[in-house]
């Protein structure tokens, strides 16, 4: 999408009498079931449409049936919120249903995107309903505010920084964590991602490369390519290879060697001064 076209305000053409055409996009099933029972007291406001777990899975739905709003998770597998946000074509009003702290929260506010802190409270849905009934009857939805690129970057810089140091990854009945210090590289195959250890074991994960380059210390770890992210701590050797790339071998049981991807050399260079 060309956010540069983009609208201030991206409220749509909606009838002051019919409800908003409504998709609840969250990974907690009992989160998006309380929400939906919350809801069904506003039958004059809302007309549920569809349901995600995702965010891949909302981006698809949203594009398909077009919804008037959204009440969006953030932080979830596969595609963030913000990920997600990032890819619509057809942007419709957001309201971010999150465990952000108050503090944090208000910066929602004052740029008119509405938000409900969870657990949701039902006089906090109350306001919400008064909002959105305000926006089907202003003469000037602009003068609300709306939601932009200047504010999506606003709210990525909220973003809390986890400092994580494991990885769980489930083998049979049990979940295992397995240190930062003991991964070698993550390789994806396919619609799968794997975590590669020093010693050999190799365990399907269940994050995408993307959410693990956004979730793993920049300190420890680097993208390299579509398909991996190394352990930089774990390198044995770095030789040229054809293309301007990199063949990177690794400290692993198996001596692995991955091959870098063109868009990522610059990183390769700046960090290791080749």
């Amino acid at each position: 999408m060309d956010r540069a076209s983009t609208p201030q305000s991206l409220i749509p053409n909606l009838s002051t009498t019919n409800p908003f055409k409504t998709i609840l996009i969250d990974d907690e099933k009992l989160a998006i079931s309380r929400l939906e029972r919350l809801l069904g007291k506003y039958t004059d406001t809302f007309e549920i449409i569809g349901r995600a777990n995702n965010g891949a899975e909302g981006l698809s739905l949203i594009e398909t049936l077009k919804p008037d709003l959204i009440f969006l998770d953030i932080e979830m597998p596969v595609m963030t919120g913000f990920q997600m946000l990032s890819h619509l074509n057809h942007v419709p009003l957001v309201v971010f249903a999150t465990a952000y702290d108050e503090y944090a929260m208000k910066a929602f506010e004052e740029n008119s995107i509405d938000y409900l802190l969870k657990p949701i409270e039902v006089e906090r849905l109350d306001k919400t309903v008064q909002k959105l009934k305000l926006w089907k009857t202003t003469e000037n939805p602009k003068s609300m505010g709306g939601f932009d690129e200047n504010i999506l970057k606003m709210i990525e810089a909220m973003r809390p920084k986890k400092n994580i140091s494991s990885i769980s990854v489930k083998t049979g009945n049990k979940i295992l964590l397995i240190d930062l210090q003991d991964i070698s590289h993550f390789e994806a195959e396919d619609k799968y991602v794997f975590l590669v250890t020093i010693d050999g074991n190799k365990y399907l994960t269940s994050y995408t490369i993307s959410v693990l380059s956004e979730k793993l210390p920049t300190t420890q770890f680097l993208q390299i390519s579509r398909s991996n992210i190394i352990q930089t701590q774990k390198i044995k050797e770095i030789e040229k290879h054809f293309n301007g790339k990199y063949q990177i071998t690794m400290k692993d049981k198996a001596q692995t060697k991955l091959i870098s991807g063109g868009t990522f050399n610059d990183a390769i260079r700046e960090l290791f001064e080749l």
